[in-house]
């Protein structure tokens, strides 16, 4: 048994000075610090000044965009993907592929991600540095047919989820449709009733751009979340990302529909000077989780800037100070996105999944404490996590990701050296 002793902080409450006791990948209880003795753990890990948080969960993530970390800055999304994104894209290989991924990986894990929901290529390769990682990941191949992509199959999207369909615990596929302009609406029906047949999540951008919007109006005479319901697939199980021109009628229409929005506040607001309305969302029960979409455009895989963001651009964006607290936003961040991958973690109670987190709150920042949420979205940085818990096994301490043995570091050096040649 591992226990994480210091000041629990999840959506649910805050308790001062407890242990958090863990067996075989479950948190089996919850109890106050100086009871610890009577349960004869083998490993403690925290103290005083420390924070035990529930592991964020990154809903929406292109991992191996890190290799285009600081390309196509200053230009709206449709010239980004069209122009810069997609012809790099175009010269990935496996090999890059790996190295750029675990990259990623890497940086997300450090900063206290301990689940990513990953929707790119060569997807095969990706689930297998995650495997090898230790991190929690949902990850879906790519899948377009309305533009002409080789690396983005609609028959790879299909083979790769059978591949690693039940194979792996931590690795899980998904269904990654492209976009509602991107996938035609007879191969977006064909991966509803896919997805039926299999108990499969759809991982979907929708209404990310006003070129997307105008090309499902002409072509169908619909809008992407009538598009959508048309192809079957508006349900409990899509996880659409970015939503930021869905229109009143649409807001109504996926509320209903038990779907998740994944809110990726600060790539659309550089991307395209707006974010969705998540606030109208969130009022009528959609469920809502945060994602980073990649470390381009946004330059960090930390969610915890993505949280701090997400809190802020929604008051600016309502002129409205109460909307967005740092409550809320913390529930998008762990509650949110745990509900929408079927995941039972998100919380620090017994019974649920030992993906936690601890950061060492021994810094000015972090006084008086009398707000740990406050505290943990506005004043935390993912550089501020010490060791990062999946599954009941320690993946990332102080530097060190202990599955593969290398320090941040040392991973820099590898992909720095590989850069130069």
């Amino acid at each position: 048994m591992i226990a994480l002793t210091g000041t629990l902080v999840d959506a649910q409450r805050t308790l001062r000075d407890v242990a958090v006791i863990v067996e075989s990948g479950i948190i089996r209880a919850v109890v106050p610090a100086d009871e610890l003795r009577e349960y004869g753990v083998d490993k403690v890990y925290g103290g005083r000044g420390y924070l035990i948080l529930p592991g964020l969960v990154n809903a929406h993530t292109h991992v191996a965009m890190a290799r285009f970390r600081g390309l196509g800055e200053d230009v709206p999304i449709e010239r980004w993907l069209n122009e810069i994104i997609w012809p790099a894209e175009l010269e990935w290989d496996p090999k890059e592929i790996r190295r750029w991924a675990l990259l990623g990986m890497a940086e997300a894990l450090a900063n206290g991600s301990t689940t990513i929901n990953d929707h790119y290529f060569f997807a095969n390769e990706i689930a297998e540095v995650a495997q090898k990682l230790g991190i929690r990941a949902f990850i879906g191949q790519t899948i377009m047919d309305e533009v002409d992509f080789p690396i983005a199959s609609p028959e790879e999207g299909f083979r790769f989820f059978k591949r690693w369909d039940g194979k792996d615990d931590l690795v899980r596929p998904t269904l990654a449709p492209h976009a509602t302009n991107t996938v035609s609406l007879e191969l977006m029906k064909e991966i509803g009733e896919f997805a039926r047949e299999r108990d499969a999540l759809i991982h979907v951008h929708l209404s990310q751009s006003r070129g997307e919007v105008e090309t499902v109006k002409r072509r169908y005479g619909l809008t992407p979340v009538e598009y959508l319901k048309r192809a079957g697939v508006l349900n409990e199980r899509l996880i659409g990302v970015h939503g930021i021109y869905l229109g009143d009628s649409e807001v109504e229409l996926y509320s209903r529909s038990g779907a998740t929005l994944v809110h990726c506040s600060l790539s659309m607001a550089k991307l395209e000077g707006r974010i969705a309305p998540i606030i109208e969302l969130a009022e009528r029960g959609t469920n809502i989780a945060l994602g980073n979409d990649s470390p381009n455009p946004v330059g960090l895989m930390d969610m915890f800037e993505e949280m701090r963001f997400a809190a802020v651009l929604n008051k600016v964006w309502r002129k409205r100070t109460d909307v967005a607290s740092a409550r809320e936003v913390f529930r998008w961040a762990t509650v949110g996105g745990a509900k929408a991958l079927g995941l039972r973690a998100g919380l620090v109670k017994p019974g649920y999944l030992a993906d936690l987190i601890l950061i060492d709150a021994r810094k000015p920042q972090f006084l008086p404490g009398e707000n740990p949420y406050s505290h943990v979205v506005y004043s935390a940085r993912g550089s501020d996590v010490e060791m990062v818990m999946v599954n009941g096994e320690v993946v990332y301490r102080n530097g060190l990701l202990t599955k593969i043995g290398k320090t941040l570091g040392e991973l820099w050096g590898e992909t720095e050296k590989n850069l130069a040649t």
